[in-house]
């Protein structure tokens, strides 16, 4: 069995090494293994984990990984969301390297560039890279601790997220406004429109006002049954339907083209209509903004410019920031229970024993509650 060109390196062995490596082959005969086979076999697998890890990159992993949990993910906003930060943020640095070769300063080559200028991407990425790491483990495709775990590992690395920024939730208009703004709403024309009007109505994510579908709407029952797949906490969630509700859908039924054509269509009616498309609309409405400042000289800088829908640190509200409304409107302006608005917006109970006793979903006290809310949206503006 030839060892190799003996002498100095590089390319050579030196003579005690031969030794060595000679021994080991002696040794290896006593226990009756022939050392040219243990060779070759370790030549073998060393070439197999090249290949493994040639075609088990981050990128495979990550994308097999989305493949196998997305049909878990009923919003389809959040499973774009998930494949669109890895295309931006890690296939670039990680994208080709084996997974099981993803380490540490290769998790933070990926994070540290956004962690402190976009910390709510950066702190979402960090948990998403940590997912796809334990389903390699899970999958043999690495070991070792998880380089991507925050706790006891990338907290000392990194500065916490909630240090680095205040958390700024969407923005929502104040509740004292919400009539205005819903007059202002039922002037405007379109799909849109009536799609926003509805999710206010119902104080429902625009996610699954967008996905509602006419096999899902109950109008003799006046209830619209969400189903489990497409909530976010993976129930069933049934939203009573008030009277301006009902009429607003009876309007839109000439739009249907059957059970499982969507309430609130796109440009191609048997598909939704955007994701944008209420966002879009409140900045049409918002365009016509005005003043609330106005400078003393011409050395001092423009006049402020407010949205004239705007929260009360006069950011442009938004779709979602109307379910805050909603919950403000509960919390400071009836006399309905806490329980009755968490359960009106889906929220799951976090504290398990209460939720292993609180079974029902509060359908008939929520009616009350949601004919309340639309009567205060359509009060008389004058009065307002």
């Amino acid at each position: 069995m030839g060892l190799g060109p003996v002498g100095e390196p590089p390319g050579r062995i030196p003579l005690a090494e031969a030794r060595r490596l000679a021994a080991e082959a002696k040794g290896l005969l006593r226990n009756s293994v022939d050392p040219i086979d243990a060779r070759r076999a370790t030549e073998k697998k060393i070439e197999a984990d090249r290949l493994r890890a040639e075609l088990h990159t981050f990128r495979a992993t990550a994308t097999a990984y989305v493949a196998a949990r997305e049909k878990e993910w009923g919003n389809e906003k959040h499973r774009a969301q998930w494949s669109s930060t890895l295309e931006t943020y890690a296939f670039p640095v990680i994208g080709s390297m084996a997974v099981s070769a993803v380490d540490t300063q290769a998790v933070l080559q990926v994070l540290a560039p956004i962690w402190e200028t976009k910390p709510e991407t950066a702190s979402r990425l960090r948990g998403r890279l940590e997912s796809i790491l334990d389903y390699a483990r899970s999958r043999d495709l690495r070991s070792g601790e998880n380089p991507a775990r925050w706790r006891g590992h990338l907290a000392y690395s990194l500065p916490k997220p909630g240090k680095i920024r205040r958390i700024r939730h969407h923005a929502a208009l104040p509740w004292r406004h919400v009539a205005v703004f819903m007059a202002a709403l039922r002037q405007q024309p379109g799909i849109s429109a009536r799609a926003l009007e509805f999710t206010i109505l119902t104080a429902s994510r625009s996610g699954e006002t967008l996905g509602a579908r006419w096999q899902e709407i109950d109008l003799e029952g006046a209830v619209w049954i969400i189903p489990a797949e497409r909530m976010k906490a993976g129930r069933e969630h049934r939203v009573p339907l008030s009277a301006a509700a009902l009429q607003l859908l009876g309007a839109l039924q000439e739009l249907s083209r059957g059970p499982a054509s969507p309430v609130f269509p796109g440009r191609v009616p048997t598909t939704p209509m955007s994701g944008m498309a209420m966002e879009m609309l409140i900045r049409r409405m918002n365009s016509s903004s005005r003043l609330v400042g106005r400078p003393l000289d011409t050395t001092r800088k423009p006049e402020v410019v407010r949205p004239q829908w705007a929260d009360r640190d006069s950011r442009a509200v938004t779709p979602h920031g109307f379910r805050s409304t909603f919950r403000d409107w509960v919390g400071e302006a009836s006399s309905y229970s806490t329980d009755l608005a968490e359960a009106a917006l889906a929220h799951t109970v976090r504290d398990k024993t209460v939720a292993a006793y609180a079974r029902g979903d509060l359908f008939e006290k929520r009616r009350t509650l949601m004919n309340a809310w639309a009567l205060f949206c359509e009060q008389d503006i004058e009065n307002v």
